[in-house]
């Protein structure tokens, strides 16, 4: 793929991914927010019941709990990465790519615990439709999420990266004096 080609697609699935980022941080948000305004109330000086959780959320199922910390978590840290993708795709180096990568994979190894939460909140069964548009885009980003660190992983392996060390090799063509214990090559130019 052509450089031009491999940009446009990454700032596309960079737009992509978060946005949907935004919208599964604003569903989580939403669905924590529910939770902490119909949590158990005791009273002041009363003891919590026995079997009382602490992620207990009045909507879903027994894994709603934990699929909206861990999608609130994804969410932040997966559109931080975006913006550092971003930032990746303004510089498109070898030095940014190291940052972007790890971020983005980062990002995307929450986004896998999230929908394997999801996963099992698909299984038990018992949601209402909010929550069923959460499973889904955390189910989607998975995908294009991944489809994005192949790509910039890709256009690095086609060869249109420069590093620091190449242009300072190119600038530096003076020769100097011979080392101490290095041997002379001849050139035949």
């Amino acid at each position: 793929m052509t450089l031009g080609v491999v940009k446009s697609l990454a700032g596309f699935l960079l737009l992509l991914n978060f946005c949907m980022y935004v919208v599964v941080g604003a569903i989580a948000g939403w669905a924590l927010n529910k939770a902490l305004d119909h949590t158990y109330y005791t009273g002041h000086g009363r003891a919590l019941p026995v079997g009382f959780s602490p992620i207990y959320f009045p909507m879903g199922n027994e894994a709603t709990g934990f699929l909206v910390v861990f999608a609130l978590i994804a969410a932040v840290v997966g559109a931080a990465s975006c913006l550092s993708g971003l930032h990746h795709l303004r510089v498109w180096g070898a030095q940014s790519l190291a940052s972007s990568a790890a971020s983005s994979m980062t990002a995307w190894a929450l986004t896998l615990l999230a929908s394997g939460l999801a996963c099992k909140e698909i299984h038990i069964g018992g949601r209402n439709t909010k929550l069923r548009m959460l499973e889904s885009f955390l189910i989607i980003l998975c995908g294009t999420k991944l489809f994005y660190i192949l790509l910039i992983h890709a256009g690095f392996f086609g060869g249109n990266y420069c590093s620091y060390q190449d242009t300072y090799v190119a600038t530096n063509t003076t020769t100097a004096e011979p080392q101490k214990g290095s041997t002379t090559v001849a050139s035949s130019v």
